[in-house]
């Protein structure tokens, strides 16, 4: 009778063990780990926005980003071009066969961008 209730006593101990490493970790928090600061927002560490160029399409719904349109301090500085987006902010917009689809929203961007005539990219 001892045996199984000490069995069970540290099956025990090693969930609460388990579940402590996890916790601490952050893999069993909401929160995701990787978080850099900018403008007072979170942006994933995942995102770099240096190659978020070359043909973009606005959206409605289901974007590949979501963005915020400023006039201080941008995320990123797009120049809308007409041809050749081969650098960091370059847009070309179009209808068909984007590289990326963009919705332009009010609240909650993944990143902010600003449009400018010269100098594109990321600050």
């Amino acid at each position: 009778m001892t045996t199984a209730r000490g069995t069970g006593s540290l099956r025990a101990l090693g969930v609460v063990l388990v579940l402590l490493a996890l916790a601490t970790t952050g893999v069993a928090s909401h929160a995701p780990a990787a978080y850099r600061f900018t403008n007072t927002e979170a942006i994933p560490d995942t995102l770099d926005l240096s190659r978020i160029y070359g043909r973009i399409q606005y959206v409605e719904h289901f974007p590949d980003y979501k963005v915020q349109v400023i006039d201080h301090f941008p995320d990123l500085r797009v120049q809308v071009v007409e041809h050749f987006p081969d650098a960091p902010g370059k847009w070309q917009i179009v209808e068909h066969f984007p590289d990326y689809t963009i919705q332009i929203v009010e609240h909650f961007p993944d990143f902010k961008i600003k449009y400018v005539d010269s100098f594109p990219g990321v600050e």
